[in-house]
C-alpha cells in the first residue's frame, strides 16, 4: 500500500477511514478546503449513520491508501454537520457563464496527496449524484470569479471545457456523430465516382454518336450513287468506242497489206 501522488475526492470519500488503532471511522462526508487559493486541508468522516457527529481529519494524517480503505494516524477532531456546513466550499457550487447564465455543477475535484493544492475541478452538467453522468474538466485559470455557491468562467458553453468522462448518453451521441460524419463522407465519394461514371459514359456516348454519324453519311453516300452518271459513264463508253475503232482500223490495215498468194 503506497499514497498516490494525485487523489480524485469522490474516491477518498468512498473509502473508509482506519485509524492505527484500528477504529473504522466511516466513509467520507464533507470536504475542509479553503476556495481563495484552491486548496483542501482535510476532509471530516461519518461514524454512524444515525449521529451527525463527523470526525474531521487532516490531509497530512493519511498515510496510505488501499482498495476499500484510507489509512489515517492520530486521533480526529470532534464536530458535528451544523459547524462543518459553516465552512467555505466550492463544492456542489454553480458554475454561471460570461452572461451568468448557469453551466452546471462542481461535482468533484483532484489534489495533490502532499500539499493538497486542488488540479482542476470536474463540472456535472445535471445532479452530480445520478450514476454514469458526464464530467468535464475546468482548470484554474478559467476561473473569473467565485463566491459562496458560485463559481464564474470565461466561457459560453458547458462543451468548450474538455470532456474528462462521457456517460452513456455522450458516448451514444458521439458515435451517432462519428457515423454520420463517415455516412456523409461515403455519400461524398460515392457521389463524386457516379459523376466520373456519368462523364465517362456521356463521352463515350458522343463518340459512338459521331462515328456513327459519319458512317451513315458514307452509306448514304454509296446509296445514292447514279448509274446513269454522264461523267463517268460517258468517259468508259467513248473509251471502249475509240478501243474498238482503233483494233477495227489495225485489223483492216493488216489484211490490206498482205497479199493472197492464189492471186
Amino acid at each position: 500500500m503506497s499514497l498516490p501522488e494525485t487523489i480524485f475526492l469522490s474516491d477518498l470519500f468512498r473509502h473508509r477511514a482506519r485509524c492505527d488503532r484500528g477504529i473504522d471511522h466511516g466513509p467520507g462526508a464533507f470536504v475542509w478546503m479553503h476556495p481563495p487559493v484552491h486548496r483542501i486541508l482535510g476532509w471530516a468522516t461519518r461514524p454512524s449513520s444515525f449521529t451527525s457527529e463527523r470526525h474531521v481529519w487532516r490531509l497530512n494524517q493519511i498515510c496510505a491508501i488501499s482498495d476499500e480503505q484510507v489509512y489515517v494516524k492520530g486521533i480526529p477532531s470532534i464536530s458535528n454537520v451544523l459547524t462543518l456546513d459553516l465552512l467555505p466550499s466550492l463544492l456542489d457550487a454553480h458554475l454561471l457563464n460570461n452572461n451568468g447564465q448557469k453551466l452546471g455543477l462542481i461535482a468533484d475535484f483532484v489534489f495533490n496527496s502532499k500539499t493538497g493544492k486542488i488540479l482542476y475541478y470536474l463540472i456535472s452538467r445535471s445532479d452530480p449524484r445520478l450514476p454514469g453522468s458526464s464530467r468535464w474538466r475546468l482548470s484554474l485559470d478559467r476561473i473569473v470569479d467565485q463566491h459562496p455557491g458560485r463559481v464564474e468562467v470565461n466561457a459560453t458553453v458547458l462543451d468548450e471545457l474538455p470532456l474528462s468522462r462521457s456517460s452513456i448518453k455522450q458516448d451514444f451521441l458521439r458515435q451517432t456523430r462519428n457515423f454520420r460524419e463517415q455516412f456523409n463522407q461515403f455519400t461524398s465519394l460515392a457521389s463524386d465516382k457516379l459523376e466520373g461514371w456519368l462523364d465517362e459514359s456521356l463521352s463515350e456516348e458522343k463518340t459512338d454518336l459521331y462515328d456513327s454519324y459519319n458512317y451513315k453519311e458514307d452509306v448514304d453516300s454509296i446509296l445514292d450513287w447514279d448509274d446513269n452518271n454522264s461523267d463517268y459513264l460517258g468517259k468508259d463508253k467513248k473509251n471502249n468506242i475509240s478501243d474498238r475503232s482503233y483494233k477495227r482500223e489495225k485489223y483492216s490495215n493488216i489484211e490490206s497489206n498482205e497479199e493472197d498468194p492464189w492471186v
